[in-house]
């Protein structure tokens, strides 16, 4: 690869590798990393993930961030992934590693929770496979640049400390999708949070208002200014922060809010412009507005 290859690479695509002891938090990493927008590839042989990186490169954009996860599945594990590591560094993509490890008392309870073997028990004891796997992974634990105890962490702890060190500020926003419908047409099937504004006037029964929508002016001004419409934005506007910011403790980053009124051309359409528009000035959530059923009447 040329030098200006290298340097395209540096910059273009993140790599980081995941690894670690069995049974201590791989697959939860693995799913934290997914969630944040990286590409995940679980247990690829050695030899190919050079191949992977490059590939992901190829997508021109596409792909901008791959995270391999790797353990003692793979024959010569250790060595396959020295070598792994210090050919993506001269290529230029400096892999971060990422080491999970936990104490062999809470690995055995790990493993009798689920009645499963380690991958290193053979015919021995559980504690013998554990040992055998934490002396294998000694020199890749030295070199790692993060090294995760999970000994005493949650999954949510976990995924926590995962956003702060792989995560931009985008990755680890809630994404807020507000999205009005008309209950005539029926509930919306991804909806956490249902929100029913047919307690407000119906401007379809206004001459002047009737062929208009929501988006229009005459009608937002009509439906916002009625008795109750104010006070109901502003109590749910800080409901939907309380919810936000638990969402974000629990490491979840999606919430559909549907607001529905008759046909979904008139109050929801009004009110989810509303509602959308104060949430996107809160600190950690991204708003998108969809309408479903505008345009149906």
């Amino acid at each position: 690869m040329t030098e200006q290859n290298t340097q395209a690479g540096s910059a273009g695509m993140e790599v980081a590798v995941v690894t670690g002891l069995s049974g201590a938090g791989r697959s939860t990493a693995a799913k934290c990393l997914e969630d944040l927008g990286w590409f995940v590839v679980d247990n690829l042989p050695p030899e190919l993930v050079a191949t992977m990186v490059e590939l992901g490169v190829q997508a021109r954009g596409v792909i901008t961030k791959v995270a391999v996860v790797m353990d003692v599945r793979s024959r010569a594990f250790t060595e396959d992934l020295s070598s792994v590591i210090k050919d993506l560094d001269t290529r230029g993509y400096k892999p971060r590693v990422l080491f999970l490890e936990a104490t062999d008392a809470v690995l055995v309870s790990r493993f009798e929770q689920v009645k499963r073997s380690h991958p290193m028990q053979a015919d021995g004891r559980l504690v013998d496979g554990i040992t055998s796997e934490r002396g294998l992974l000694t020199p890749l634990r030295e070199e790692a640049d993060l090294v995760l105890d999970t000994s005493a962490l949650s999954v949510h702890q976990l995924r926590a400390k995962i956003e702060d060190a792989f995560g931009s500020e985008t990755s680890t926003q809630t994404r807020v999708t507000v999205l009005s419908f008309g209950y005539k047409y029926g509930l919306p099937m991804d909806a956490d949070m249902v929100m029913d504004v047919r307690f407000l006037p119906n401007p379809f029964w206004i001459p002047e208002l009737r062929d208009l929508t929501g988006l229009d002016s005459e009608v937002r001004n009509y439906v916002v200014t009625q008795e109750g419409a104010s006070d109901f934005l502003d109590r749910y506007h800080e409901l939907l922060r309380l919810i936000g910011a638990g969402y974000r403790r629990e490491g979840k980053r999606f919430l559909t809010l549907a607001v529905g009124c008759t046909g979904g051309k008139h109050r929801s359409v009004a009110l989810s412009e509303e509602l959308a528009a104060m949430l996107s000035k809160e600190d950690g959530m991204t708003v998108k507005v969809v309408h479903r059923d505008l345009g149906r009447e």
